[in-house]
């Protein structure tokens, strides 16, 4: 069986969606005749952790581990709710404190690629004796932190075995590249960095079509799209929320703020008095004060339902009892490639999705091929308006369901078949 080392910051007990990818990789890759090893951070500090995860392990996989230095440990001991803010990507643009604008200054401008580069070095010396002792010839690096990918960029440079680079979000592109007060130098350093990595690995993969277009102008090597997924093992019926329930999984970041749908919701309460009673906006996971303050400032507090965040397992359970599941996503360019990992979840929860976020979003595409919801831009209300009553309408009549097709190619088993085949 070929064996295939994977390297990677997240890992459970971490929780949130950058686990979950290669987590579910590893537990189907023994299918396709590969056998995965894995090497982690010992001692890790995740923004958010869920225990659940530690059960999806395979039996039997060999994992590796060395310690970590991570200054946001050290941070912490100023604020420890801003660092954890600022590691788990969580960026205020309003009244920012001075503390806040140097420790972004300082993760912008110090800590680069990330924060965990201090994990490169001892890393590198410890995996080259691995490497030979398990007779392993290729790696696969996945990021962000994209700073792992400078331990796959050393180990091809000294030992020139086949390594694979995997980006769960783009690099300098990202959206909260520009929130860190990088200096031009800065700029420049991050830059070089990828494309190093960009050039010097045998075969990239991306997780949408879009961040592969803006690899392509950068380097000329094979880039393969392997989206996020869902897993076909979850089990169990969920019962249908009685209310006109609108769910969100996972935080809803600074820029993440669709206003149309607040304004829709907002006259469709002052309209319909039947709305105005059944209407829940239920979100599962960080909601940034800005946000809060925009649907508040909508009349909508008395709404609202703040569950905090929750095992994956009870996620799973909310998406499938929502009337209606909500993805949303920054309104710039940058954001247009960002698929987010939950919307694999609730295609296979087969309830009606609205997607808000850029024009040209990749999501459109996979939203209309499935036919699993609606797409729309922040500058469409009247159309979504139209949508959500017609839902509305068909709610109040037992008959709120969504013909999903097409979906299997997203279930996580064939995508690690289809990455199995660059192995």
């Amino acid at each position: 069986m070929k064996k295939v080392l994977i390297i990677t910051y997240y890992w459970p007990p971490a929780g949130g969606p950058g686990v979950q990818r290669w987590l579910k990789f590893v537990k189907y890759l023994r299918d396709f005749g590969i056998e995965p090893i894995v090497y982690i951070p010992e001692n890790p500090n995740y923004p958010i952790v869920d225990a659940n995860f530690l059960n999806e392990i395979p039996e039997g996989i060999t994992i590796f581990k060395q310690p970590i230095f991570e200054p946001y440990k050290i941070a912490s001991l100023l604020s420890s709710k801003k660092t954890k803010r600022i590691s788990s990507g969580i960026i205020q643009t309003k009244n920012q404190s001075f503390a806040e604008k140097m420790m972004l200054w300082v993760r912008g401008n110090l800590f680069i690629p990330d924060a965990r580069k201090y994990w490169v070095k001892p890393s590198v010396t410890y995996l080259k004796e691995i490497i030979k002792k398990e007779e392993i010839n290729t790696v696969i690096t996945t990021g962000p932190p994209h700073s792992v990918h400078l331990i796959g960029l050393k180990l091809k440079e000294q030992l020139n075995i086949k390594w694979i680079s995997d980006f769960r979000d783009p690099w300098t592109s990202i959206g909260y590249h520009k929130k860190l007060k990088l200096t031009s130098k800065s700029i420049k350093k991050h830059k070089k960095l990828e494309s190093l990595v960009l050039n010097t690995a045998d075969k990239i993969v991306v997780t949408s079509e879009t961040t592969k277009k803006e690899f392509q102008a950068l380097s000329n090597k094979t880039i393969e799209v392997i989206t996020n997924g869902f897993d076909t093992a979850y089990a169990g019926d969920a019962v249908l929320d009685d209310k006109f329930t609108i769910a969100h999984i996972g935080s809803l970041l600074t820029g993440r703020n669709p206003e149309n749908l607040w304004q829709v919701l907002s006259e469709l309460i002052n309209e319909n008095s039947a709305f105005k009673q059944a209407v829940v906006l239920n979100f599962v996971g960080v909601v940034s004060d800005d946000v809060l303050e925009t649907i508040n400032s909508y009349g909508l507090k008395g709404n609202i339902n703040l569950l905090g965040y929750v095992s994956h397992s009870k996620a799973i359970e909310v998406q499938r009892s929502s009337q209606i599941l909500l993805l949303a996503e920054i309104d710039v360019d940058e954001t247009r490639g960002i698929i987010p990992g939950k919307l694999f979840e609730y295609m296979a929860a087969k309830r009606p999705i609205i997607a808000i976020g850029p024009e040209n979003w990749d999501v459109a595409k996979i939203i209309s091929e499935t036919s699993s919801g609606e797409t729309f831009t922040y500058q469409q209300k009247a159309e979504l308006k139209k949508v959500i009553l017609s839902w509305f309408t068909a709610y109040q009549q037992g008959k709120l369901n969504i013909n999903s097709s097409n979906i299997n190619k997203y279930s996580r088993r064939e995508l690690t078949k289809k990455l199995a085949e660059q192995l």
